[in-house]
């Protein structure tokens, strides 16, 4: 058996089409969709992720304000900064790149975020309405694994799933959704006896945890979906320098059903359903506009 690939790069494109259209919608009545990014510190990494959001903005016809400030930034400029974009009804998601600098309070922060514009999903509120299976944002990379799943055919009702990694931006709301759609959700951490006894039982598996090629073929049960969410740069060995998930992609194809490269598996859709959400609250601010006008 070789598994059948689920290519996170078409699915991105199509839906991001799709954004376009609704943004361009949107801006023809004068409600042009805006995210407003905050990058505290110079952390390569989170350059690249905030480069890449701005980029994509752009070629959705979204509007991108960005907004750097030095490692040094104290928690009172950050507050005052997110404080005023708040308040500014042009803006409609606002976004702050974790990791932040250790002396910030990123709970503080988040939690600072109007609820309407937290296009990460990451206030405790939106968490609670997920939870509850209400009108929330969902975090971008849990939405973009759902989307890859019904693209795919994968079923999800009645299905036994099971997710390593217990984070709060993946693991824990990604067995949120998991549960919402009807699977039976195991979730496996560091802490887990016989990891392999859960992950060959997982008709889903979806693998979030930050180890390189650490999920392998012998540990997945055949046939299963194989979702990879992990990005790893290799340090050693012949392919070092290289980008690799959290899956050995060479012996898992050849048990799973269908499974997700890296790169060009998850990566793409965590960004479409960051500009998804950003339209979305758009969508949200320019009916409440006309229902206002209306009275």
């Amino acid at each position: 058996m070789t598994a059948r690939i689920i290519d996170g790069n078409a699915l991105s494109a199509r839906v991001r089409g799709e954004i376009a259209e609704r943004a361009a919608a949107l801006t023809a009545l004068g409600v042009q969709p805006c995210l407003a990014v905050m990058l505290v510190g110079a952390d390569p990494a989170s350059a690249v992720y905030v480069r890449n959001k701005v980029a994509g903005c752009e070629k959705a016809g979204i509007r991108s304000l960005r907004f750097d400030y030095p490692e040094t930034a104290t928690q009172a400029e950050v507050m005052a900064k997110l404080a005023e974009l708040n308040a500014d009804p042009a803006v409609h998601g606002i976004l702050v790149q974790l990791p932040l600098p250790k002396h910030l309070d990123e709970t503080a922060v988040l939690e600072a975020i109007d609820l309407k514009k937290d296009v990460d999903g990451f206030h405790a509120e939106n968490v609670g309405r997920l939870s509850q299976c209400r009108e929330a944002f969902i975090p971008c990379t849990p939405h973009g694994v759902m989307k890859m799943l019904e693209s795919s055919g994968t079923p999800v009702q009645g299905a036994e799933a099971v997710v390593i990694g217990r984070s709060n931006i993946v693991g824990k709301p990604m067995a949120t959704l998991l549960t919402n759609a009807g699977a039976t959700v195991t979730v496996c951490h560091s802490r887990t006896k016989d990891l392999a006894f859960h992950t060959r039982r997982a008709d889903i598996l979806v693998a979030a945890i930050g180890k390189p090629r650490f999920v392998t073929g012998d540990m997945i049960k055949p046939g299963a979906t194989v979702i990879d969410v992990g990005i790893n740069r290799l340090q050693d060995g012949p392919d070092a320098g290289k980008l690799c998930g959290d899956v050995d992609f060479e012996s898992a194809r050849e048990v799973a059903g269908a499974i997700t490269p890296v790169p060009g598996g998850v990566g793409p859709m965590t960004i479409t359903m960051l500009l998804e959400n950003t339209v979305i609250s758009a969508e949200r601010a320019a009916s409440d506009r006309k229902l206002a006008a209306g009275k």
